[in-house]
């Protein structure tokens, strides 16, 4: 890499194997979870990471790159460690729900962190189009992290308890 817009390509198709991997690992979150709302807030985000791979690729061929090449390891990290959790022995239902959120936070921080360095590349190497584009994905990032956090305290934290 020999500059910013040579790291911007490489971070994009980073986050495009970490979404890729998370469509992947999304379903295995819904199975496992027991409170429907949990269950239903994976099943909606499975939706948007689907979109949020979309608009990875379609980013990707408006600057002339695959969006293929790249292995996220850090994304395969976090996957394992919540395909771990699942094999854990827990006695409640609502103490499984809790560990799930945490991982599917730790996940969702991942893509907070790598979506907000790309939307501040592309508005410094002039991608306003793109930059749009990728807030817009942070954006949805931010709310799904909040939907976890409400649900976690608002309910599972308490059942845990």
């Amino acid at each position: 890499m020999k500059n910013l817009k040579d790291l911007f390509e490489h971070q994009l198709k980073d986050l495009y194997s970490a979404e890729t991997q998370l469509v992947a690992a999304l379903p295995n979150m819904v199975t496992h979870a027991k409170s429907a709302k949990l269950k239903k807030a994976f099943e909606e985000h499975l939706k948007e990471t689907q979109q949020h791979q979309e608009r990875l690729k379609d980013i990707c061929e408006d600057i002339g790159i695959k969006p293929t090449g790249e292995v996220c390891n850090a994304m395969k990290g976090l996957i394992t460690e919540a395909k771990n959790f699942l094999e854990e022995e827990v006695e409640t239902d609502a103490v499984r729900d809790a560990g799930i959120i945490a991982d599917a936070q730790r996940i969702e921080h991942y893509e907070i962190s790598g979506y907000g360095t790309l939307v501040r590349y592309a508005k410094e190497l002039g991608y306003t189009n793109i930059a749009e584009k990728l807030d817009k994905t942070l954006q949805e990032e931010y709310a799904a992290d909040e939907k976890l956090n409400s649900l976690a305290t608002n309910q599972i934290n308490k059942e845990a308890e």
